[in-house]
């Protein structure tokens, strides 16, 4: 079993940066590739990024390519969501998320342990 419990969400104008933390419990973290979702007011949730259990991979959807980088440090049980040159369209409530097995996915539904998200707007 696995709980995860994101921070460091908040207000930011434009331009501006942020970083999310994902704590995680349990012994086996470093088993777990993790990634972080996004769900808009009204919208579906939709995939961010994720990254394997080394952190030798990233992967990003298209849409935050070069302004977000996901790093982890398993050592402290904790994987990052580093946020720069936001943009209002960004503004959503953020859950990380882990799944058992090195390898990462896109879809949520491959994600068995989710945070209670954290909420994340970008003023103009």
């Amino acid at each position: 079993q696995v709980q995860l419990v994101e921070s460091g969400g908040g207000l930011v104008q434009a331009g501006g940066s942020l970083r999310l933390s994902c704590a995680a419990s349990g012994r086996t973290f470093s088993r777990y590739a993790m990634a972080w979702f996004r769900q808009a007011s009204g919208k579906e949730r939709e995939f961010v990024g994720a990254i394997t259990w080394s952190g030798g991979s990233t992967y990003y959807t298209d849409s935050v390519k070069g302004r977000f980088t996901i790093s982890r440090d398993n050592a402290k049980n904790t994987v990052y969501l580093q946020m720069n040159s936001l943009k209002p369209e960004d503004t959503a409530v953020y859950y990380c998320a882990a799944r058992s097995g090195g390898n990462y996915y896109s879809v949520d539904y491959e994600y068995h342990y989710w945070g209670q998200g954290t909420q994340v707007t970008v003023s103009s």
